[in-house]
């Protein structure tokens, strides 16, 4: 499984630029299975969202992004991952990751809104776990804020590969990196985690999209400040054979999540 992680510095408020430089990056990378996009990569991180969001069709969530998404997906005969501030026809906000093949859709709407900078106030939180299944590999859907709870994202031997998108300011970066390698540990996982570069009304930010190993080594990282596209191979026999020869995940303690 080749991943490619896209680092993008995003345009306040402009899904159209932002979905032609995130094309521009594309065409540049290896061709992947899987292309990942930061957090709110159509407008950047909007506390606020009345008029900054993109308006859905539907209940799932498509918006006018999705179909250029869509596009790319078939074009390259990949998924593309990232989430979108999206206003939903009954009026709610959600904060929802899309995970687009070319043939489907899954969204994940993110479960612990960052109430510190006021996204709680705005987004309705999501109510389910998702995980989803692209080419034989399991990825578990999480966005920024989720990053910092770990009974969520708990493997409980369902998924192979933590997908994290963020919009992580510069302030609490070493939290990021810390936290990324935490989650491959302690699932006997890869954990991709895609962040974004630049400024935007409040924060800067400084990248550090990553793919950890299972045994919390870096495989590949962006470079800081940089927008840029990286990629990796992601190795799924070497995965499953280090899960069977130390099996953590059978030891772990059995719990449920309301």
């Amino acid at each position: 499984m080749k991943v490619a992680l896209i680092q993008t510095d995003i345009k306040w408020s402009d899904p159209s630029a932002n979905c032609q430089e995130a094309e521009r990056l594309m065409e540049q990378a290896e061709r992947s299975d899987l292309y990942v996009l930061p957090e709110m990569w159509t407008t950047g991180f909007a506390t606020e969202p009345e008029g900054v969001a993109e308006i859905a069709d539907d209940e799932q969530g498509l918006t006018t992004s999705f179909r250029w998404t869509r596009q790319m997906a078939m074009k390259h005969d990949a998924a593309i991952a990232g989430s979108v501030a999206t206003k939903m026809p009954d009026g709610t906000f959600r904060n929802r990751f899309l995970f687009v093949t070319p043939d489907d859709v899954e969204h994940y709407d993110k479960r612990h809104l960052f109430t510190y900078g006021g996204e709680n106030r705005h987004y309705k939180a999501g109510e389910r776990r998702t995980i989803v299944e692209w080419r034989g590999v399991r990825f578990l859907l999480q966005v920024c804020y989720d990053l910092r709870f770990p009974v969520f994202s708990r493997n409980k031997s369902d998924y192979d590969v933590a997908l994290y998108v963020a919009n992580w300011p510069e302030s609490r970066r070493r939290v990021w990196d810390a936290l990324l390698t935490a989650r491959a540990i302690e699932n006997q996982c890869y954990v991709i985690g895609v962040n974004r570069v630049g400024d935007d009304l409040q924060c800067h930010y400084n990248g550090g999209s990553a793919v950890i190993d299972a045994y919390g080594r870096t495989v590949v990282a962006a470079d800081d400040e940089a927008q840029q596209i990286v990629t990796a191979t992601l190795d799924m026999d070497k995965l499953h054979s280090f899960r069977k020869k130390f099996p953590v995940l059978d030891d772990g303690d059995p719990f449920s999540i309301e």
